[in-house]
């Protein structure tokens, strides 16, 4: 009996530390490529325009700017159903491996871009386009990895841990461009923004070593000695039943779409308020790094009430707060812009998206579960986010400067997002999904 005991023991040990390592490596995986894929955003915000775009009236520019980000993300339901799908079929392991490898070597041959005519902007979109397959292939194998090996009781936890991997990346590439930003503008314009892109080498240096030395997801295992690879067809069977991947979509919209408002047309406006361009990416890089407990501490609670009522409570947080938000962004105070970005990113935005990375993976059977979720969580990502920066500028122009159609149009997209929730999507926090 002792033995049995001590030899249960022993598992149970081994595979928490396994499910730490998978933790571990899909939080560093997501932050690296978070870090890329957001320095982009962050750029094109208050560097792309004045760089690529010079020839324009600033506003025009920065919308031109903006279609550039919007290339990345129409590629990331490329790069879902891709890694998607070949994920179900070989593995979440390998996969993520090539994802990551590929986001880094984009994202450094952006900070190599000449500034020219034509093919300076041409040479950003089509790296971009690379990125967004990248990460349309990473965010799904990556939450798949902690949420497979974790126990149920846990799961809500330790998926969030990829989530919270995109604002620690935002975190550091917020910062690393705010200190780029400290070098007087006409160098910084030149040349300081494209240190933080080169930086991307050594952070794919680091997350290539961890990665490798992650075990393969248990579900994935479980799936394919119950039916092999060569018989399955991952993507065909996901578009034949494509109910969940719908609900999935419009579940994750108001939290992409809340992200791209603040991080993008967010800063632009409080810098268009008189705060300063390093003072408006501090305060955007301070709500981050609080977003990483808000994501955490949403999915603790969903470990223990459930993933629905948790993301509806970020959603009608979002509609509430989102006139005093921009109000605080417009005050030109460093204390009251942060304020702003502190509500709808640390505390609504992360609410409402910190059970997701679980509450996704609890909608699909296993055998189709990477293809499903990257398919519906990517394509919110277009819808939600990719659209969204090209939307709200224009509506700007539209309303003479007014931001009362952009808040209409945040507050709806709450409303679509919450409806879905409550009508049609599932809670699946006792849902078994390891086996």
């Amino acid at each position: 009996m002792a033995l049995a005991d001590e030899t249960t023991n022993q598992r149970v040990h081994e595979d928490v530390a396994v499910e730490r390592r998978a933790v571990l490596s899909s939080y560093l995986g997501s932050t690296i490529e978070y870090y890329d894929f957001a320095l982009y955003a962050t750029a094109s915000s208050v560097v792309f325009g004045p760089v690529f775009f010079a020839g324009l009236d600033p506003l025009v520019a920065t919308v031109a700017s903006y279609g550039t980000l919007a290339a990345g993300f129409v590629a990331r339901p490329l790069g879902g159903l891709v890694f998607g799908h070949f994920g179900d079929l070989l593995g979440r392991k390998r996969m993520l491996v090539v994802s990551m490898t590929a986001m880094g070597v984009a994202s450094t041959l952006i900070g190599v871009v000449p500034a020219i005519p034509v093919w300076g902007p041409l040479l950003l979109v089509l790296l971009r386009v690379v990125q967004g397959v990248a990460i349309g292939g990473e965010w799904g194998g990556a939450a798949l990895l902690s949420a497979e090996h974790a126990r149920g009781h846990r799961r809500g936890m330790a998926a969030s841990f990829t989530m919270a991997g995109a604002p620690t990346g935002t975190v550091l590439g917020a910062v690393a461009l705010a200190l780029a930003g400290l070098l007087p503008k006409d160098d910084f314009l030149a040349w300081g923004w494209r240190i933080p892109f080169l930086c991307s080498a050594l952070l794919l240096a680091v997350g290539l070593f961890v990665r490798v030395k992650v075990a393969e997801s248990p579900a994935f295992e479980a799936a394919s000695r119950s039916q092999p690879p060569g018989r399955r067809f991952p993507l065909v069977e996901v578009l034949r039943r494509p109910r969940a991947v719908i609900v999935v979509c419009l579940t994750c919209l108001a939290g992409f779409a809340i992200q791209a408002v603040f991080a993008t047309y967010g800063i632009t406006y409080s810098v268009a308020h008189g705060l300063s361009r390093s003072e408006a990416l501090l305060a955007f890089a301070i709500s981050q790094a609080l977003a990483i407990a808000g994501i955490l501490g949403a999915a603790w609670l969903s470990d223990r009430h459930g993933r629905r009522p948790v993301m509806l409570a970020g959603l009608v947080a979002m509609i509430v707060l989102v006139h005093p938000v921009f109000a605080l962004l417009a005050s030109g105070s460093f204390f009251l812009v942060l304020a702003g970005l502190v509500l709808a990113l640390a505390l609504c935005q992360s609410v409402a998206f910190g059970p997701v990375a679980a509450f996704i993976s609890e909608q699909f059977p296993a055998r189709v579960r990477y293809t499903g979720v990257s398919l519906g969580y990517q394509t919110a990502s277009v819808l939600g986010a990719g659209t969204t920066p090209l939307i709200v500028s224009s509506l700007a122009v539209a309303g003479g400067g007014s931001v009362v159609g952009i808040m209409l149009f945040l507050a709806g997209l709450c409303v679509v997002s919450g409806l879905v929730i409550v009508l049609f999507a599932r809670e699946g926090k006792n849902a078994d999904i390891r086996s």
